[in-house]
């Protein structure tokens, strides 16, 4: 079954012209492994109930992402929330990298919060499977699963934290 959203329509050809950030995207079906079983391994979804995992997956477009694929791109207009599933991903600011994501890790999440531009550029190194969730259903599931926002702000806290320390230590 292949999962689509306004956003990510499936074209002929399965390349997603409008991708998350413009090109390389492809939409794809999850193959054989349950969707449910794939999300309750995530640590963000780690407590969650199958029936609140359910919910995650109806919400989530699966897209993968070729090597050398842009996820987002720094100072672009971006509002989803992309967990990596399988690959691994190079984040880079101002040109420099500055960190390297891979499964279970997720992107997105400050631009899609505020409402501001992507603070980095994100490059697959690898193909990339990831789940996205677009805004609506992004704060729908917040919603119905206030265990995410929990997982979520002590993530996003860490990272805070983590920036803290480089920025003050120069």
């Amino acid at each position: 079954m292949v999962k689509t959203r306004a956003r990510y329509r499936r074209c002929d050809d399965g390349v997603d012209p409008l991708g998350p950030e413009g090109e390389g995207a492809r939409v794809r079906s999850r193959g054989h492994v349950s969707p449910v079983d794939l999300l309750a391994q995530v640590p963000l979804f780690r407590g969650c109930s199958k029936d609140e995992l359910k919910r995650i997956d109806r919400a989530s477009t699966t897209v993968d992402f070729p090597a050398g694929a842009e996820l987002c791109k720094e100072g672009a207009v971006g509002r989803e929330l992309i967990l990596i599933i399988d690959g691994t991903a190079s984040v880079e600011r101002g040109g420099n990298e500055i960190a390297t994501v891979g499964p279970a890790d997720f992107i997105g999440e400050m631009s899609l919060l505020d409402g501001g531009p992507r603070s980095a550029t994100v490059t697959a190194t690898s193909d990339v499977h990831a789940l996205v969730l677009p805004p609506r259903e992004f704060w729908q599931v917040l919603d119905e699963v206030p265990a995410i926002a929990h997982k979520l702000l002590g993530t996003i806290a860490a990272r805070l934290r983590a920036t803290d320390e480089i920025a003050y230590r120069a």
